[in-house]
């Protein structure tokens, strides 16, 4: 996957040797460590680092003029989760019903961008890279945890997954159950819910769905819930969008 130029601002690429990772591993720790307090692997070097990238492929979203790294994701294929003997979300989940699942798998995780770009175009780039890599090895499933923030007795999350339930969650049959699930009890949706982070709407709107209920991260003070997009439920307004700048060389 070469370079995609997305915005006169931003292009997206795929780390290609350590130095690039590391620079991934600096924002990870600038996010997740410095604004986020958690205390991470190799945070004695600031950076965010574990036993999974060395296994993974990452999505490096950078400034055009300065080449500062604004965003990341990082890309764990099934053959490489196979290597390491699992995926990084089966940490926090019993994934036995996504595996069962026919096809070629994805997951994507430790995605992060920087605070000034949020509200702006560097979701969409990285997800171009995204689709660029997708349709160069053929998956058939994408998926990964999105994280929502707890609040006080986790009642924001909550609020957050009743919203998710209306608008998309995963059929009973590949739902997934937590390790450690949230502490409040689910609100009806006429009671409390409350809108989509960023990064959650964006994989709604791409056709991604909540694979049940979220794993309690206490390290990171969040709830992850699995996404799950199945490609061929990939929104067609959201396809053309991205796929016509992964199609470009």
């Amino acid at each position: 996957m070469s370079s995609i130029k997305h915005s006169s601002r931003l292009f997206v690429e795929l780390a290609r040797g350590a130095d690039d990772v590391r620079e991934a591993q600096a924002l990870r720790y600038r996010i997740f460590g410095e604004e986020w307090g958690v205390t991470l692997k190799g945070g004695e070097t600031g950076l965010d680092s574990d036993e999974f990238d060395p296994y993974c492929r990452h999505l490096l979203v950078r400034e055009s003029e300065t080449g500062r790294v604004v965003g990341c994701a990082r890309l764990l294929t099934d053959r490489n989760a196979a290597l390491i003997g699992r995926f990084y979300s089966e940490n926090e989940f019993d994934l036995r019903a996504i595996r069962a699942l026919p096809g070629r798998m994805l997951e994507v995780g430790r995605t992060c961008i920087a605070s000034e770009y949020r509200q702006g175009a560097a979701i969409a780039v990285l997800w171009s890279g995204l689709a660029s890599f997708v349709n160069l090895h053929g998956y058939d499933y994408l998926f990964g945890c999105a994280s929502l923030p707890l609040g006080e007795q986790d009642m924001q999350a909550v609020a957050i997954m009743n919203r998710l339930r209306h608008q998309a969650m995963a059929a009973p049959e590949i739902r997934v159950t937590p390790r450690i699930p949230l502490r409040a009890s689910p609100v009806p949706n006429d009671v409390l819910d409350a809108p989509l982070p960023p990064l959650l709407k964006a994989y709604v709107r791409l056709g991604a769905k909540a694979c049940g209920e979220p794993y309690r991260d206490a390290d990171f003070g969040v709830a992850d819930v699995l996404m799950l997009l199945d490609m061929n439920d990939l929104d067609p307004a959201y396809s053309r969008h991205f796929m016509e700048r992964a199609d470009r060389p």
